[in-house]
């Protein structure tokens, strides 16, 4: 059966090596420490330390610190970045951020993963980032349906001022970062590279891609980019878009240009530190994720025989057998599929043009397609803990269901547990997770 548009919210997955499902108490669980929303809390080493002592009593095994925030700055001394030095008013003192995550989390037997977030250069909703100071050419131009191709930078709805992924400069730029965090910091045990996609469907229609996906497909788009696709108007006078000739060449085309950056960059940090885990975080909602030019699925996967968006070709540019480690979000609120179904509510996430309905829409679900998907790959699941603000059992349960259905789990993000106070509700999810009986 052919599917067109599917969004859902889900957070994370590890890719091992395809092994059988370890006991949970071994499996990796991942708390993520957003670079933004904790940069004044976590501005002092007794900080640091005070939550990781704290989380690795609970049970966590890992420590994502987010190292690049949106607006392209970095957390370290830098001769290729900015360093991001304050945010909302506060100013940072001056001490090295991973250094001392690293060997604290080190000393308690953890490890760290470094996360950056890689197409991505401004925050929309501030004015700020590189491409806003010294780069605004690097920013993606996006085809709207109201204004026609614009910079992104325009569309203050969307708070990541997202980057051409071929722009040559840019990715000379960021592999520079990379490298220069893997020579500066030879303990880290690993990358989760975040945002390594398009925007969305809508990104880039910039005269750099228009000439790299002609000479792609070996001849000159005349009706651009209504030969890609075209914005209409439904009868209700919702927006859509109306595929052209080329949108599935397009599709494979955008899927290639990330799948080729992948291995670039893993090529270029394992060079020097072959040891280090090279991974990343998507989302798991695949049967829309097409919409971003990402194919984190297994290259055994064929999608062409699911989904209309996927042409033969596509299935060459997964890039789950290459990673260490795989990382999605289940962003759900539904936990079982027996929950799903009894309210069958359609999800949206920040990715997708469109909702989608489906038992796929839930931790459990997700987890049963993802295996599929991965064909034996292992992945950790996420979660993004706000959702959960308003109904504090269900982050529980979703934890114990992350942890028995996938391989380990990512919680996104600490700030949302020590704001709301939900360090009880994670305690009682580990615990749940070891009942065989918890969703009988």
């Amino acid at each position: 059966m052919k599917h067109l548009t599917f969004c859902l919210f889900i957070l994370l997955c590890g890719v091992i090596d395809g092994k059988s499902a370890s006991p949970i108490k071994e499996k990796a669980k991942l708390m993520w420490f957003d670079g933004e929303a904790n940069f004044k809390r976590f501005s002092n080493p007794d900080s640091i330390d005070f939550y990781l002592e704290k989380i690795k009593k609970i049970g966590f095994t890992d420590a994502v610190v987010d190292i690049r925030p949106i607006t392209g700055e970095v957390f370290y001394k830098s001769e290729f970045a900015p360093q991001m030095k304050d945010w909302d008013g506060f100013v940072r003192p001056d001490f090295d951020y991973l250094a001392h995550f690293i060997q604290k989390a080190h000393e308690l037997g953890m490890k760290v993963h470094a996360s950056l977030n890689v197409f991505v250069g401004g925050h929309n909703f501030f004015d700020r980032g590189q491409v806003y100071t010294s780069h605004p050419e690097w920013a993606s131009m996006v085809y709207t349906p109201d204004k026609g191709i614009v910079s992104i930078m325009t569309q203050k709805k969307k708070y990541s001022a997202m980057i051409n992924p071929i722009n040559k400069d840019f990715q000379k730029h960021i592999l520079n970062v990379l490298k220069e965090v893997t020579r500066k910091y030879p303990k880290l045990d690993g990358f989760i590279l975040d945002r390594v996609r398009y925007d969305g469907i809508t990104g880039d229609f910039s005269d750099i891609s228009r000439t790299t996906f002609e000479s792609y497909i070996g001849h000159k788009v005349e009706n651009y980019p209504a030969d890609i696709y075209e914005w209409k108007k439904d009868s209700a006078g919702a927006d859509y878009y109306a595929k052209g000739k080329y949108f599935t060449k397009w599709i494979e085309w955008r899927t290639k240009n990330i799948y080729d950056f992948m291995v670039l960059a893993k090529k270029e940090i394992k060079a020097i530190n072959p040891k280090i885990s090279f991974g990343t975080y998507t989302g798991a909602w695949y049967s829309s994720y097409f919409e971003v030019g990402v194919n984190w699925a297994s290259n055994k996967y064929d999608p062409s025989k699911d989904y209309d968006w996927a042409t033969k070709d596509y299935k060459n540019y997964g890039y789950a057998d290459m990673l260490d480690l795989y990382t999605t979000g289940n962003y759900y609120t539904s936990v079982t599929k027996k929950e799903y179904q009894a309210n069958n509510k359609m999800v949206v996430n920040e990715t997708d043009s469109k909702g989608a309905i489906g038992s796929w829409y839930c931790v459990e679900g997700s987890c049963e397609r993802v295996k599929g998907i991965l064909n034996g790959h292992k992945f950790l699941g996420g979660i993004l803990v706000d959702q959960f603000y308003d109904n504090r059992p269900q982050l529980s349960r979703t934890i114990a269901m992350n942890l028995q259905a996938s391989d380990g789990l990512m919680v996104f993000d600490i700030v949302h547990i020590i704001n709301k106070n939900l360090w009880k509700e994670v305690e009682d999810g580990f615990k749940m997770a070891e009942d065989k009986n918890a969703f009988k």
